[in-house]
């Protein structure tokens, strides 16, 4: 299989759960506002998904390089990693059977995407717009700080340093799954664990936005729970990196209420960008009629 047609099927399924959730938890009346709204509310939320882009571009364009500045800084913690949890993920694959190794792969990329998609669609249906901001911003702390501890430190999962006794779970049972994470990460970087770390982050939202979204709570919770478990049953992470992971999603959230960069920066530019941004947006509709 080619990384185009992984891809396309990846998005189908993803498109599909993703259609379900937004209706049976957004529901129809909030669409509707939405569908009416979605325009302005899109323009309101507009720097804060620009920031989240960006970071994102920025984790793309220097994944081949961190590892180089990594091996120059040479802090290799994988053995440290080892010496205090030992053989904890061969412990846990010790359960494993084929029925839980498709459901913790299918989680691992399909539970784990809608996780990180469904709140940016849920929280813009809502008529205050916070969460959705510090959501985005969450996202973005959480890939910043991650960026940052995988360039200052080297480490590999379990599943490289000990294969004798840790198994590729996920690349046995979808060999094509290697196409995409080949993709996106590289076996030195595990610590901290972003599944895990995101995953938190996305509960915790939950958590805030129970009394708009309380089916949300439990399915997000539920799959972050699936999330972090499976990137320790699947090989790929050390217990270690998902408490690591853990705690940096629970900063990235507290940061995400505290410290808006974006309220900032239009603060210290005395809201000239956001002028720019809005006349610009009216050229644009004024050249559609």
């Amino acid at each position: 299989m080619t990384l185009v047609a992984l891809l396309t099927r990846i998005g189908l399924i993803i498109g599909t759960l993703l259609g379900v959730s937004t209706l049976a938890i957004v529901g129809i009346p909030r669409l509707r506002r939405l569908r009416r709204t979605g325009r302005s509310r899109l323009w309101r939320a507009l720097p804060y998904l620009v920031l989240l882009g960006t970071v994102l571009l920025v984790n793309n364009q220097t994944r081949e390089f961190v590892p180089e500045v990594s091996w120059f800084l040479g802090l290799d913690i994988t053995g440290a990693i080892y010496d205090v949890e030992g053989t904890f993920v061969a412990w846990v694959q010790g359960f494993a059977t084929p029925e839980l190794t498709a459901f913790f792969s299918f989680v691992y990329i399909y539970g784990y995407v809608l996780l990180l998609t469904f709140p940016i669609v849920a929280y813009l249906a809502l008529d205050d717009q916070r969460p959705l901001r510090e959501a985005c911003l969450a996202y973005s702390y959480n890939y910043v700080l991650g960026l940052v501890l995988y360039t200052v430190f080297i480490a590999y999962g379990p599943r490289n340093l000990i294969p004798e006794a840790v198994d590729s779970l996920m690349y046995t049972n979808w060999p094509e799954s290697q196409l995409l994470t080949s993709q996106i990460n590289t076996n030195t970087n595990v610590f901290p664990s972003l599944h895990a770390s995101l995953s938190v982050t996305v509960a915790l939202l939950a958590v805030r936005t129970r009394r708009s979204y309380p089916a949300w709570l439990y399915l997000a919770v539920a799959l972050a729970l699936c999330v972090v478990t499976s990137t320790m049953y699947l090989g790929i992470h050390w217990g270690v990196d998902v408490l690591a992971g853990a705690t940096l999603g629970a900063v990235s959230v507290v940061a995400a209420r505290e410290v808006d960069v974006v309220a900032l920066v239009q603060a210290r530019t005395d809201g000239r960008i956001a002028r720019r941004g809005e006349a610009l947006w009216e050229r644009v509709r004024r050249s559609r009629r």
